[in-house]
């Protein structure tokens, strides 16, 4: 594991590919150079990428060799053959939307005018028979060789998005700030980190369609999709309190001490994990809720374009993530537990 760990998954597969595309070629007396340069390209996060891709750099690569082919019987080995066969193959993957190929397609065209001399067609089909080999070999490395897993990334993403959205709320919702804080910077590295945990959970989705997921695989992907569903609310709320001033909020000194010992008491669990009762914050925050709205005649605090007071949005907003947090621990907790019990049953 150290080994995998030190060179990484992704560099161990490519070089096993390289390795049994080029003895192939070797093997079958075609030259290697293509057929490698197609491997390389071809290997892809998920096995249902690199066919996907796979089957767009095909016809593009083909259609490069085709535009090499033709310029070299045309001008010869000069530099506006190199330019009109990059150019053309640029033009016609465009054209045809064949953008994955857009590359593979460019370079083989480009290299195949240096090693072109007689026999066009001959040459045109050997190198599609190369690029065929990187292809499927490439496919198949990445299908049985330490074939794609990312539900321990994703899993370990969720847990660290966890604790930085308590770090983003113990950040932003502090009454009288002496120092300003970029809260635009926050929320965006949250989005960023959503985007990327939900980027690993579409490739382990895709990889489940030549993998199956079995047991308790299976069941800690659904319970990923599901977790990262409720973070993804916990940024929308955060992001709903961005443009909130809390110094100007009509609360007297005891409804302020509530708010900030719950936010505090909330940052603290999903930072550190202590060990707070999440409920009873939740419930006192829904009773300030509803003091708030009947005490203080909502109605007269209302805007002309219908907002609700800031006061009632800081509640609810609160009283939200705390929900979430709650129903995130809930789930968490049922999983270690039945780890423990599955640690118990094998010793």
């Amino acid at each position: 594991m150290r080994v995998f760990d030190f060179l990484g998954v992704r560099t161990i597969k490519t070089g096993v590919a390289i390795f049994l595309t080029a003895l192939i070629c070797q093997l079958l007396g075609l030259p290697p150079v293509f057929a490698v340069i197609t491997a390389i390209v071809t290997l892809e996060p998920t096995v249902s990428d690199s066919i996907k891709k796979g089957l767009v750099r095909f016809p593009a690569s083909a259609i490069g060799s085709a535009y090499a082919v033709l310029f070299i019987a045309l001008f010869g080995n000069s530099p506006i053959t190199y330019t009109l066969a990059a150019v053309f193959t640029i033009i016609t993957s465009y054209k045809l939307k064949l953008h994955a190929g857009l590359l593979v397609a460019t370079i083989t065209a480009v290299a195949m005018i240096e090693v072109v001399y007689d026999n066009y067609f001959l040459s045109f089909l050997t190198r599609l028979g190369t690029t065929s080999i990187g292809l499927i070999v490439s496919t198949v490395v990445n299908m049985f060789i330490l074939p794609p897993n990312y539900i321990k990334e994703i899993s370990e993403n969720i847990n660290k998005l966890y604790k930085n959205i308590g770090e983003v709320v113990q950040s932003i919702i502090i009454f009288n700030k002496k120092t300003p804080i970029n809260k635009n910077r926050l929320l965006l590295y949250l989005d960023k980190q959503i985007i990327k945990t939900e980027e690993l959970i579409r490739f382990q989705k895709d990889e489940a369609n030549f993998h199956p997921l079995v047991g308790n695989k299976k069941q800690d992907f659904y319970i990923s999709r599901k977790q990262i569903n409720r973070l993804k609310l916990m940024v929308y709320h955060l992001t709903n309190l961005k443009n909130l001033s809390l110094d100007n909020l009509q609360l007297t000194s005891d409804e302020q001490l509530l708010i900030e010992n719950a936010v505090e008491s909330l940052a603290e669990h999903m930072i550190h994990e202590t060990d707070v009762d999440l409920k009873v914050h939740e419930v006192s925050i829904k009773r300030l809720m509803q003091t708030f709205w009947l005490n203080n005649n909502v109605m007269k605090y209302e805007s002309s374009d219908g907002h609700l007071p800031n006061e009632l949005i800081l509640l609810y907003e609160l009283s939200a993530l705390i929900q979430l947090a709650s129903e995130f621990d809930l789930v968490k907790n049922s999983i270690k537990n039945k780890e423990k019990a599955v640690q118990n049953q094998n010793i």
